[in-house]
């Protein structure tokens, strides 16, 4: 698999978070946490992709990075995503 992209069911959850507007809490591979509102995915020239949160800036966040989502909102349609865990059987696992 590509380094510069992730899953397709993986991003799938991402674009459900920018389509409802969801306050999502990311944690990065490197241990940084980020909290803000979903607002849309970006590719770079160079075909990277980053999801683009709203936390009183825009602030792109490089997808290859995320570890893991939490989702904020109150009744979404779903709440914690791994991106650092493999999936089993072709499965994402979903809280």
């Amino acid at each position: 698999m590509n380094e510069n992209i992730i899953a397709c069911d993986l991003f799938d959850y991402i674009e459900v978070a920018c389509l409802y507007g969801y306050e999502v809490k990311l944690k990065l591979k490197d241990d940084q946490v980020l909290i803000g509102k979903a607002i849309n995915v970006t590719t770079s020239d160079e075909k990277r992709e980053y999801l683009i949160i709203d936390n009183g800036q825009k602030q792109q966040v490089d997808l290859t990075q995320l570890a893991y989502m939490h989702v904020l909102t109150h009744n979404a349609r779903f709440h914690d995503i791994s991106f650092v865990d493999m999936p089993v059987n072709g499965q994402v696992r979903v809280h």
